[in-house]
């Protein structure tokens, strides 16, 4: 009986199809447990060897969970929607829903292959009008509330008009605009369009003017960290800043409760870290500074206010509306230069680039409100408009950014205290407080801050605030191929779309080309545009994470057309128990899931805030890249270890064309034209190519096709062999002449079970004590490693277990059988076949976990070292219950022991049980 592993696995794929082994119900006594994989974007380049690590460090645990007792969720969907989907076309010449479609169909024929444990009656792909209408809805929900910051949740914007017709806005301070202050009077006398204009500064999805990163070339807005060095990442297109119309997500209102949350999710410390980063969290102070010669005021937030005495300059965010308003005429033509300077420049270069100094005076001053000193007023790409009030006190005297900024532009320090500068360096360090005044003598920083806000609100020109680096999110995006906006404007007023009309469907076009002044391609249908006279569309498109932000609650009832999820299902499956991803969406994608959760559960749709309970992020597979070297102005190709005899350009080929480092150079003539008439120059009588490790990219022909390695090996020998290269979590390179040694792994199992010539072999003879404790080692180790995803050693250990049994000559079903059901989750067809040889008619995807019981694995006896006066002369085995002096008994007798004791009686006999014994002689 051979070991063929293909028809094997095609066999049970089908099978598994046709009885819907998969399929999970919602109704189910069993525990659950939601094991989720971030949702993977369909690119026409399909997947390569390193895509599926997460998809099956998952489907194992999922598994492992079935065997355990669980009803497990794990199902896939496609993040379908956005920018590399609509470019993607555009390239090719084709309409994304075609390409979107061609692409989830290699994806899903690619999974398909590896033999994933998916419910794929439960899919979703976010480009479908079944699933987006409640991407919709979930946006009206957001659109139609606001955060009441007594009750600490969102609400329904109605709760808000109802308090604003009794009270005025006097309890709520407005998080859009603080200034916007009005009476219950006032309020119902504004009229409808007044109204709704104020509700946009209160609404957690609203619009407002902004400036952001626009890309001609591709038609759309682009987020802070898609734009690299002033041009666009996908593409290198130029990027300008441009003040237009955009939908934002108020996340910043729930900055707090982000943070908090953290506490209760079992992430990983950096991956806590990078959240609260990007939040954020500062305490401090606003305070106002009068500008000279003039009515504006310059408001900045300080996280040390005890520090006012020190302010030499004020700085302001290049955009900042001030900046217009208080330039000196004589200032004006640099301030120019200067803020065209910044619009070729990205937010995050802006804050990366820590050593390059730029700047520019306005000629203005403010008054320092303490002692009347006059401050210059600059601006400065380090300082951004949407922090704080994006304007800063600078103090050279106790930041060093600061110091460095004012020797750069010679700005007078007038601020030295005691010892706050070292030689040439502001000492950040210290805490020192500024004591011009006197009345902070003797205080720490703590004390001399409350102080100092005390004052200032004493005097009127300041408040104690809390602030958060976080900015609101983003929402509108100038492309086609996304969600629309359910939304109409009535005479220029955005107005909800009735959700009985939902879902606005997206129109099918051709041209993809942005509107005339920057809106999305939609703004050109304007048969779509135009609903009734007076009464428009919204143009522009959500982004790509609209769609991902709850798709972990579809997958929980994805076929409800009523809501986007029942509530007997969120309430039965919860929170994601498990959820594994790259790091790359630590902060875009994690944050707004968690924004939508909490807001969804805020408004009672859902009975939990945190989405995920805990994340484990998979390391990359690097690519590992094969090199020629082809000699200057010739076609001629030298192998690596002669090439530093000539002058060569070093160039990627394709890995699939290398047995290790030898390149076949007949198939890298039918690879690309340009070989096509090389010739080489070998050493050995072979072509060695030089190695790379790097990024795995279809672009470095360092990308594997898994469908290669299925056809060749197997798809249970690439999945362990996947699990083998390295823990889970941390990043490793692709080698794929390692997978041999897995694929005689299993061939070597096999063999346990069968022979070629002889069929079955497994009988019913009863286990030795030496089988048992080989099972029951296995079963521990395989049970703790699988549930802590430590996947690399369980299959170490399988292979030690393997070995040993084969040594044994094992064919016993007692210890076959369990060892069969540990194997499942890594190697699922193998182990269903064999299930199946040895007589069993249920499937083994329904086997129960084997226990383990310490009795068989406890050792019985011990190896004692015998000293001879403490050095190691022999060995004694001896049962670890033996009574201390039958072992004397037996050591004094022995032949080693008595010659050297050469007929004397010993001193002492000193032994530890169950450690060494010493003859004293």
């Amino acid at each position: 009986m051979e070991y063929n592993f293909r028809a094997i696995e095609k066999k049970w794929q089908q099978q598994w199809e046709q009885s819907h082994a998969y399929r999970v119900s919602n109704d189910s006594p069993k525990p659950k447990c939601y094991v989720l994989d971030m949702f993977p974007y369909p690119s026409g380049a399909g997947l390569h060897v390193g895509h599926p690590l997460g998809y099956i460090a998952t489907d194992i645990y999922s598994r492992y969970k079935r065997l355990k007792g669980f009803n497990v969720l794990h199902t896939m969907g496609y993040d379908a929607f956005g920018l590399p989907t609509e470019q993607y076309a555009l390239e090719t010449g084709q309409h994304p829903a075609v390409t979107t479609e061609q692409n989830i169909k290699t994806f899903r024929e690619q999974l398909d292959n590896i033999g994933f444990s998916y419910d794929w009656e439960r899919e979703v792909t976010t480009s479908d009008p079944s699933y987006y209408k409640w991407t919709q809805w979930i946006f009206l929900q957001i659109f139609e509330s606001w955060y009441n910051r007594s009750s600490q949740k969102a609400e329904p914007i109605t709760t808000l008009v109802a308090i604003f017709e009794k009270y005025g806005n006097a309890g709520h301070i407005c998080p859009g605009d603080r200034s916007i202050q009005f009476t219950a009077a006032q309020w119902n006398a504004y009229s409808e369009k007044e109204q709704r204009e104020v509700l946009m500064q209160y609404r957690l999805a609203y619009l407002a003017h902004a400036e952001v990163n626009w890309c001609a070339a591709l038609g759309t807005v682009l987020a802070n960290d898609e734009v690299i060095n002033g041009v666009s990442e996908r593409g290198g297109f130029p990027v300008v800043k441009k003040k237009m119309s955009q939908w934002f997500l108020r996340i910043t209102e729930y900055a707090n409760r982000l943070l908090s949350g953290l506490e209760t999710v079992a992430f990983s410390d950096a991956m806590k870290e990078m959240q609260r980063n990007w939040i954020g969290k500062s305490q401090g102070a606003e305070i106002s500074f009068a500008v000279k010669n003039s009515a504006e005021k310059v408001e900045v937030y300080t996280t040390r206010p005890d520090t006012i005495f020190g302010v030499d300059f004020i700085v302001l965010a290049p955009e900042h509306e001030l900046v217009a308003k208080i330039t000196t005429p004589e200032q004006q033509g640099e301030i120019d230069k200067y803020l065209e300077y910044v619009q070729s420049r990205s937010e995050r270069e802006r804050m990366a680039d820590v050593k390059q100094i730029t700047g520019c005076f306005t000629g203005a001053y403010t008054i320092n409100p303490f002692d009347g000193r006059e401050i210059p007023v600059w601006i400065a790409e380090y300082v951004l408009a949407g922090y704080g009030t994006g304007a800063i006190m600078a103090v050279p005297c106790g930041d060093q950014r600061d110091f460095g900024f004012a020797r750069h532009f010679n700005i007078p320090i007038t601020n030295i205290i005691g010892d706050a500068f070292n030689g040439q360096e502001a000492n950040s360090t210290k805490d020192a407080k500024l004591q011009n005044s006197g009345f902070l003598d003797g205080m720490d920083m703590k004390a001399a801050m409350d102080v100092v806000i005390s004052k200032l609100e004493e005097m009127g020109i300041g408040k104690r605030q809390i602030n958060y680096k976080m900015r609101d999110a983003g929402f509108s995006r100038q492309r086609y191929w996304g969600e629309p906006f359910p939304i109409v404007y009535k005479d220029g007023v955005p107005y909800a779309m009735d959700e009985k009309d939902l879902p606005l469907e997206l129109p099918h076009v051709e041209n993809y080309k942005p509107g005339e002044e920057g809106e999305g391609p939609l703004a050109n249908i304007t048969d779509w545009v135009n609903v009734a006279p007076g009464v428009k569309r919204e143009t522009n498109t959500m982004p790509g994470y609209a769609g991902s932000s709850w798709y972990f609650l579809r997958y929980m009832d994805p076929h409800n057309s009523h809501t986007f999820a029942d509530r007997n299902a969120t309430d039965y499956w919860n929170q994601v128990d498990v959820y594994v991803g790259g790091t790359e969406h630590a902060v875009g994608h994690l944050l707004y899931s968690r924004l939508w959760t909490k807001v969804l559960f805020d408004l009672g749709h859902i009975g939990f805030d945190e989405p995920f309970k805990s994340l484990i992020n998979q390391g990359m597979i690097g690519g590992s890249s094969r090199l020629v070297y082809r000699i200057r102005g010739t076609n001629q190709y030298v192998s690596h270890g002669l090439k530093d005899q000539y002058e060569t350009d070093e160039l990627h080929v394709d890995v699939n064309i290398v047995d290790g480092l030898e390149l076949d150079t007949e198939a890298i003539k039918k690879w690309k034209p340009d070989f096509a008439d090389a010739t080489f120059i070998l050493e050995d009588g072979k072509y060695i190519c030089g190695v790379q490790l790097e990024k795995m990219s279809k672009r470095l022909f360092n990308t594997v096709n898994p469908n290669d390695l299925v056809e060749k090996y197997g798809a249970d020998t690439f999945r362990m062999y996947e699990m083998f290269l390295g823990p889970v979590e941390q990043s490793k390179p692709w080698d794929t002449k390692g997978i041999e040694g897995v694929h005689r792994f299993l061939k070597k199992l096999w063999r346990l079970f069968a022979d070629e010539q002889k069929g079955i072999l497994v009988n019913e003879q009863p286990a030795t004590p030496e089988e048992l404790k080989i099972l029951h080692k296995t079963i521990q180790k395989i049970d703790h490693d699988t549930s802590s995803f430590s996947y690399n050693t369980a299959v170490s250990q399988f292979m030690i277990c393997v070995n040993e049994l084969a040594t044994l000559r094992c064919h016993k079903r007692s210890i076959l059988e369990p060892l069969l059901i540990l194997l499942t989750p890594y190697a699922p067809h193998l182990c269903e076949e064999l299930w199946q040889y040895i007589g069993h008619n249920e499937s083994i995807l329904n086997a129960p976990f084997p226990v383990y019981e310490e009795k068989y694995t406890k050792e019985s006896a011990f190896n004692y070292p015998i000293a001879i006066n403490g050095k190691t002369r022999s060995e004694m085995g001896f049962s670890l219950d033996a009574a201390i002096p039958d072992i004397e008994k037996e050591v004094l007798a022995s032949e080693v022991v008595q010659k050297w004791l050469e007929g004397k009686a010993p001193k002492k006999v000193i032994i530890v049980k169950g450690k060494m014994i010493n003859v004293v002689i």
